[in-house]
């Protein structure tokens, strides 16, 4: 008998396969009807369950905002999540292999909000107001779903893939530098693999958090000062396995070294 799903069920299994590095097929599978806002209920609750067990909030991230990456992916739109302090990856560590199942490596600029932004209505330039430092980092992406197959709403239930990321060195002010025009490099192992600017988040990164404020504003929500948003992915992610060594090379905002681990 086919199993029938629920908001707090989903959540129990994600969180549960997160715990166990157990990957799973899409929920969509067995529940076509999951849809983007009942996943955003499913991530809200994870994150409860979260708060619930220590964990603090401490900004938000956004997920597939490329749009050769929605494509790729099979989905249509950028989606908002959560991150929480379990999140961080200090700088030196190697990826945490032993809590993610398949993870993989993307550069990201990162915002410093400096003020609270809280939509609806909220425009990039409003958006880039709010930012107090910007700098480069790396997400380490995770899927519960096995070969990060999934539609719309898995991957919004499933926190836009979250799992780890680091944070660069270097902070600049906004207005000292063009973010659409930022470049970074991505090397794995000494060779570079790919190459994007700032443009490829929605043709500028101060979009996408302007969209992060106000789809958060549909949710009762706000970008609070002091939070971090990661911004998206700049290119595609590369896997981030053991012993292979990944860096992005950013063109003002430092570089960003990850080192798979063992």
């Amino acid at each position: 008998m086919a199993t029938t799903w629920t908001i707090e069920t989903v959540a129990e299994e994600l969180l549960t396969c997160e715990a166990e590095r157990r990957d799973r097929p899409p929920f969509t599978d067995e529940w076509p009807g999951l849809d983007v806002p009942t996943a955003y209920a499913i991530q809200d609750l994870t994150l409860q369950r979260r708060l619930d067990r220590g964990e603090r909030l401490i900004g938000v991230k956004l997920g597939l905002t490329s749009r050769a990456k929605q494509q790729r992916m099979g989905v249509d739109r950028p989606f908002v999540a959560w991150l929480t302090d379990a999140m961080v990856l200090p700088a030196g560590r190697p990826v945490p292999q032993e809590r993610l199942i398949h993870p993989r490596v993307e550069p990201e600029i990162v915002f410093v909000m400096g003020e609270r932004l809280e939509g609806p209505g909220v425009g990039p330039d409003e958006a880039l107001a709010g930012v107090a430092q910007v700098y480069g980092g790396a997400e380490v992406i995770d899927s519960r779903y096995a070969d990060f197959r999934f539609r719309a709403g898995d991957v919004v239930a499933d926190n836009a893939s979250s799992g780890a990321f680091v944070i660069g060195s270097v902070g600049l002010a906004p207005d000292r530098l063009d973010l659409a025009a930022e470049t970074v490099d991505l090397e794995v192992d000494g060779a570079v693999v790919d190459s994007a600017t700032g443009a490829a988040v929605l043709g500028h990164p101060a979009q996408a958090l302007a969209l992060a404020a106000n789809e958060l504003a549909v949710r009762g929500r706000a970008i609070e000062a002091g939070w971090l948003v990661l911004t998206g992915g700049m290119t595609d992610a590369v896997p981030a396995a053991p012993g292979v060594v990944v860096e992005c090379h950013f063109a003002h905002l430092g570089s960003v070294r990850l080192h798979g681990g063992a």
